[in-house]
């Protein structure tokens, strides 16, 4: 599943949009004393007032948002694992007798509270839908519209939120002239920053893939594994953050004790780069063992062979098949993405000017060096350029 799909179905999330049919919501109330149900409600999402479909249907966008491997993960199911959620939701999906579905989420919540203790009262809620994507056109001649043929996606969405308290106001009464303490003791539930999450199935080249589920974490690189494993009974994931620094971790292997300055470093996110727009037709592309060897020894980094990073593989990851999404270990290239962070200043510039950037040392000091092409302006002051070096009295004579 790619970033256009996961935008493409996003979209769809709005009132009165004839390309989606949200057929129940099922909404499960958490109690965190105890972890137990306290309260569920099914009903047609139609019979929902518009306001309400408006907070939801906002609730499921944010599900859907984020980038892959930061909040979204495409995840693959377990095989031989009981009471498999795969086919709880498998069945699900298929049912169209409403009791049956809720049945199988409510097996679903239940493997959410297992061994699992909440901060805070939790609402769980589930929809039960078909969203649609029109074909394109074969041909300009062609009469048939895009919206004739349509591929169609039954799916199920979880949202899960948590709930606070009521602020304390001190409110004004207009009719008797007085103001009042504002004591309200219902919980709200906060729609705007899901926990967590899941699209199921996931979708691939317009088809479904029941063996895929989209899972949606609450903040970027910070996957509740709790919930992968044992709730959604998915395989281990490596979110952008980790693929990094395994990255990171490999090329230090390979390296050795050799050091690396700003141009080598600089060498290798352009090298990676040039990886990723040769395969820009892939939406995701990746980088094997043979892919880092050819970036590190084209880098500058000496004695880089197949032996070594094959062995840098095994140590680090223990995988010599193990694949890095190129996306994932590159700051993003035209943007200032890369921090250096000193005592004296904090810096921010785009990987495609880190070869602009020299760590020198000089008469014992450390001191970073920026090649710039125009005058520096310091609090509207222009800065006139000082010489690095001095001729001595006795060269002057």
């Amino acid at each position: 599943m790619d970033k256009k799909d996961i935008a493409n179905i996003r979209k769809q999330f709005k009132v009165d949009n004839d390309l989606l049919t949200i057929h129940d919501i099922f909404n499960v109330y958490i109690m965190k004393e105890s972890s137990e149900i306290y309260h569920h409600q099914s009903m047609p999402f139609e019979f929902l007032e518009q306001e309400q479909q408006e907070l939801f249907l906002e609730n499921f966008k944010k599900v859907l948002s984020g980038q892959l491997d930061e909040k979204l993960f495409e995840l693959k199911f377990q095989r031989e694992v009981e009471q498999n959620s795969q086919l709880i939701l498998h069945q699900g999906l298929l049912s169209n007798d409403t009791e049956e579905w809720k049945g199988q989420m409510l097996k679903l919540v239940e493997k959410m509270l297992l061994n699992k203790q909440y901060e805070m009262d939790v609402v769980i809620t589930f929809i039960h839908g078909e969203h649609m994507k029109p074909t394109k056109r074969k041909s300009e001649e062609s009469e048939e519209s895009g919206r004739d043929t349509v591929y169609s996606h039954p799916f199920i969405l979880c949202s899960m939120n948590k709930t606070q308290d009521p602020k304390k106001e001190l409110l004004f009464d207009y009719v008797e002239r007085e103001f009042k303490y504002n004591i309200v003791v219902d919980p709200i539930i906060n729609l705007k920053a899901p926990m967590s999450g899941f699209l199921f199935p996931s979708i691939t080249d317009n088809a479904s893939d029941v063996n895929h589920v989209l899972y949606s974490a609450g903040k970027k690189n910070e996957p509740d594994y709790h919930f992968i494993e044992d709730v959604l009974n998915a395989e281990e994931i490596m979110t952008a953050a980790q693929d990094k620094l395994v990255f990171e971790e490999i090329v230090k292997n390979v390296a050795g004790d050799q050091k690396l300055n700003t141009t080598t470093l600089a060498n290798v996110y352009e090298e990676i780069n040039r990886v990723a727009e040769e395969n820009e037709e892939d939406d995701r592309p990746t980088l094997d063992v043979k892919d880092v060897e050819n970036v590190l020894s084209s880098s500058g980094i000496e004695d880089v062979n197949t032996d070594k990073v094959s062995s840098a593989f095994k140590t680090v990851v223990d995988n010599e098949k193990y694949e890095f999404k190129a996306n994932n270990i590159v700051p993003k290239y035209n943007s200032k993405s890369i921090k250096i962070e000193t005592k004296i200043a904090n810096i921010s510039i785009s990987p495609q000017d880190l070869s602009h950037v020299r760590h020198i040392l000089l008469n014992g000091k450390r001191f970073l060096m920026m090649e710039v092409e125009e005058n520096t302006v310091i609090e509207g002051f222009e800065m006139i350029p000082e010489a690095l070096f001095q001729k001595s009295p006795e060269e002057g004579e």
